[in-house]
């Protein structure tokens, strides 16, 4: 009779065992980026961006020798670009051309047990009206209350948008008892509306789990996994410096084949971004805030320009 009301007790104590023990092969969330995150009252510029993402692992000991992890995504997302503020009624007056950016994706991202990480992308969109950026930045002022716009009339045309990217990341040194560590990342884009190319070094310290196995990477997910995670949960700051290459925004400088939006500008050949963060992960959850500064990056009497972003995910099967 004792043992039978000790029972349950035991059942209870050891599924809670198994769910904290569980690694989830799927993740759900969102990314999103506001210059209001900041405090500073700007509108300006790259105002405002919102991401949805959902990632799949798959089986890991189907995978060859040295790959520990691959994972899919597919992905929907918008961009939004104001000039100094949301309502620049002179086009003469405007700094940077009012845009939009609406896209799907798909992403696949290969995990090595040395560390280093290659993803590759795709993207079907659009620039221009059809992006809906200014219907959704209306929405979003009349929600909260905030001035009337007024020069979206003079945005960047619709045109078809086709992007491709890849980026690269290898870890090169971890250290003081695996609490700091220090990787390389690089990017390339190739398309209709970006072209580019980027390089930095990117610093943690805290908590940390492996690259392949860290909320930084998107890879807390797993299915059968390889190699167990250093620790549950993660939580560490994030800086990284890096330094960009832009050969074309259309953004900026409109359509790449058929130039005949309304304001348009150059960009600077050269960008420095800073980036800054703080990332908090257990194995169903990530809560992600990051700061980006960069420097000026058009050709005009724009300024430099900072946002803030505000990540977090789910994980389940």
């Amino acid at each position: 009779m004792t043992a039978n009301r000790f029972l349950p007790l035991f059942i209870f104590l050891f599924l809670s065992a198994l769910v904290q023990a569980q690694t989830y092969k799927n993740e759900f969330g969102f990314k999103s980026d506001n210059d209001s995150y900041l405090g500073q009252g700007s509108d300006r510029y790259y105002t405002n961006g919102l991401f949805i993402n959902f990632r799949h692992a798959l089986d890991q000991q189907q995978l060859k020798a040295g790959l520990e992890k691959k994972v899919y995504e597919i992905s929907v997302g918008q961009k939004m670009y104001n000039a100094y503020s949301g309502y620049a009624p002179d086009p003469a007056l405007q700094d940077r051309p009012f845009a939009g950016y609406l896209y799907a994706g798909a992403a696949l991202s290969w995990f090595t047990t040395n560390e280093s990480i290659l993803k590759v992308s795709a993207e079907l969109g659009t620039t221009g009206p059809n992006s809906l950026a200014e219907d959704g930045q209306e929405i979003l002022h009349k929600t909260v209350g905030f001035y009337t716009l007024d020069g979206w009339q003079y945005q960047i045309k619709n045109e078809l948008a086709v992007n491709l990217s890849a980026q690269y990341t290898k870890l090169l040194s971890r250290v003081a008892e695996d609490a700091v560590d220090f990787s390389f990342e690089s990017y390339a884009n190739l398309g209709t509306t970006f072209n580019g190319a980027g390089a930095g070094i990117l610093f943690r310290a805290g908590a940390l789990n492996q690259l392949f196995n860290s909320a930084y990477t998107n890879s807390v997910i797993g299915n059968n996994a390889k190699t167990k995670a250093l620790i549950k949960r993660e939580f560490f700051f994030y800086a990284k410096p890096q330094l960009n290459f832009v050969a074309y925004d259309a953004t900026v400088q409109g359509s790449l084949f058929n130039n005949d939006s309304p304001v348009t500008f150059g960009t600077k050949p050269i960008v420095f971004a800073q980036q800054l963060g703080v990332n908090y992960s257990s194995q169903r959850f990530t809560v992600d805030y990051s700061m980006l500064f960069k420097t000026k990056e058009i050709k005009s009497t724009a300024r430099a320009h900072q946002w803030g972003a505000i990540t977090m995910y789910y994980r389940f099967n």
